[in-house]
């Protein structure tokens, strides 16, 4: 059913937005290629997937129920479960099934992620992160000689091959909160699967720049035209309709076993066999870890907000939710600002940005220092909520000053917390895709799901069939600190460990009136380590700043990662702002920052969605 499309740019702010995308989008100029950097900049700036332009979207408006994904197609599978009566959880899982394989740089049945499930009563939040073997030890990143592999050497291949966890996890919420048939999920994606999708401008794009899919022999058979040896492979053109006859099959399976058909048998042996076999970086997963795997139900981490909302997120290993809401805390807890944080251009100010940047050094202090899987980390002070104390909060937010601190600045003690830790040296975090979903009995989820970096490890998995085509592996143990150790022989949080699950920066977001209860917001973004901050730019907009889901969506993205450098997106800022962060002492890079942002955002009479302008997002619903 068709979307009415309102004029959701008010005139002081998103008309002014709206003017600079529509200008962006018909520049149509060349993606920048960022400059080699230094070392110890390296990693903050390395982006999770090329940008791939800028495209100007309407948002969307829907009086009964909504579905936003990062792909027309994922979303309208979804939209179609709920008109044939599915529950939010139904639509999730044909949505990131249709993912998978529209959107396989991103996310699949190779990888893991974190869902938000709101069933009207409680929130309920569903680990479903890959596993490290059981085989993993500490050394997995380390090089004979001692030193770290770089990421270069620790991706392609099986050695960063996790074990998958989005299908059980999914299978699992089905259980306690599906109305279809769990076979009826997958029909969808079968038949785009059977019948062939066009390829969109982004993934070929990306595909471009696959260096690790392009050295597997089954990804760059599948995903490439043939060309002459030793040539660079070509990915096939936009608008090349590409058929995945092995992925089908491998649904076919799932919709009929369930998820034992992964987890066993000739799929799970051939996942096996292709990380194990590797010529050159060979993993260590066996059937055993497959067939062990198990999601966890956890608690969610609830916080209030501002005396008005209660935010919803997940908990470690997910380090999203505890680090957004402290520097939106710290954030509170200085004076206010003189003038508006949004300038009569519709930005964000210098003063404003300046704050967010000190904020967000002191909450990546303390994810560095205290994040990881709780099953092997003990949260601090006894409890994952110390961190957000407000007399904590208080007391670190007195280390913001007018100047920028000298960076990396030390993580806080919360309570009694005496730092057993190493804080974990910085390194890069890749991918994602987010899924925010309403069905009409007002059940909600929210979903980020990953394959981490851009096509994963590249390496494409046919399920045992023999047919074209597969799916992506993860690359999700590089989630992990590569050095297990600091120089003084701490330990780090985040270290490998057999069985152990890799802290992540997914971010998936409900938020509630607390007068009332109900459910005003679901959204989540992709991005690696910074959907921390396209998340909180998510909150501050569409609740601090009175935009809706597209205009927050909309404005230009900016972080600091308790690095040297305060990041801005590129070509979003004037110059009279970044010369402005500098005389407060803020070094400031300006990069492409590509968010994969998905928002719905309850009105009075309905919702209204917004979809990321820097991806191929879009919403449907009814």
């Amino acid at each position: 059913m068709s979307a009415s499309r309102l004029p959701l740019f008010k005139p002081s702010v998103g008309g002014l937005l709206l003017s600079l995308l529509a200008s962006v989008a018909a520049a149509k100029a060349p993606v920048p290629v960022l400059p080699a950097l230094a070392a110890s900049e390296a990693a903050p700036l390395v982006m999770p997937e090329a940008a791939t332009g800028f495209t100007a979207k309407p948002g969307w408006y829907y009086p009964h129920a909504a579905v936003a994904a990062a792909n027309p197609l994922a979303a309208d599978a979804g939209a179609r479960m709920l008109r044939e009566g599915g529950s939010a959880a139904d639509a999730a899982i044909a949505v990131q099934m249709v993912l998978g394989l529209v959107e396989p740089q991103s996310s699949g049945l190779g990888g893991g992620g974190f869902l938000l499930y709101w069933d009207g009563k409680q929130v309920q939040a569903w680990d479903g992160r890959e596993t490290a073997p059981a085989a993993a030890d500490e050394k997995l990143f380390l090089k004979p000689d001692g030193q770290s592999m770089n990421m270069g050497e620790a991706v392609p291949g099986g050695r960063a091959v996790g074990v998958p966890g989005v299908l059980r996890m999914l299978e699992a919420v089905h259980r306690e909160h599906g109305k279809l048939p769990w076979a009826r999920l997958f029909q969808p994606a079968i038949e785009l699967a059977e019948a062939g999708f066009e390829l969109t401008p982004r993934p070929v794009a990306l595909l471009a720049e696959a260096e690790a899919a392009k050295r597997d022999p089954a990804a760059r058979a599948f995903y490439y035209q043939p060309g002459p040896p030793g040539a660079d492979p070509q990915p096939w053109p936009v608008g090349h309709r590409l058929r995945n006859p092995a992925l089908a099959e491998i649904l076919r399976r799932i919709a009929k076993e369930g998820s034992a058909a992964f987890y066993q048998g000739p799929v799970a042996a051939d996942l096996v066999r292709r990380v194990r076999s590797h010529p050159s970086n060979p993993g260590r997963i066996t059937e055993a870890d497959l067939a062990a795997y198990q999601p966890v139900k956890r608690e969610a981490l609830c916080t209030d907000w501002r005396a008005v909302w209660r935010v919803c997120g997940v908990p470690p290993p997910s380090s999203g939710h505890i680090a957004m809401m402290q520097i939106l805390g710290l954030l509170d807890e200085l004076p206010p600002l003189t003038g508006s944080a949004l300038g009569a251009d519709g930005l964000p100010q210098p003063a404003f940005l300046h704050r967010y940047a000190e904020a967000s050094r002191l909450a990546f202090a303390d994810r560095a220092q205290f994040l990881g899987d709780p099953a092997f980390v003990a949260a601090p002070s006894g409890g994952w909520q110390s961190l957000l104390a407000p007399a904590y909060l208080r007391q670190r937010a007195l280390l913001i000053g007018e100047r920028a601190a000298t960076s990396p600045v030390a993580a806080g003690r919360p309570g009694d917390e005496r730092g057993a830790y190493a804080p974990q040296p910085e390194q890069p975090e890749y991918g994602t895709s987010h899924i925010s979903i309403v069905d009409a009995q007002g059940n909600a989820v929210s979903f980020t799901t990953t394959v981490e970096a851009s096509f994963g490890t590249g390496l494409l998995a046919d399920g045992g069939t023999g047919l074209p085509g597969g799916y992506i592996l993860n690359n999700q143990l590089t989630d992990f600190s590569f050095r297990p150790t600091d120089a003084q022989g701490r330990p780090v949080a985040n270290r490998v460990q057999p069985g152990k699950r890799p802290r992540s920066s997914m971010s998936p977001t409900l938020v509630f009136d607390r007068r009332d209860g109900r459910l005003q917001l679901s959204t989540g973004a992709a991005g690696g380590g910074v959907i921390i901050h396209y998340t909180a730019k998510m909150l501050l907009g569409m609740l601090a700043w009175d935009l809706d889901p597209q205009q927050a969506a909309n404005l230009p993205n900016f972080g600091n990662f308790n690095s040297a450098s305060t990041l801005l997106e590129a070509g979003r800022f004037p110059s009279a702002t970044v010369q402005a962060l500098t005389q407060r002492g803020q070094q400031i890079q300006q990069v492409e920052l590509t968010s994969g942002i998905q928002a719905l955002q309850r009105r009075k009479d309905g919702w209204l969605g917004g979809a990321d302008p820097r991806r191929e997002g879009e919403v449907r619903g009814d």
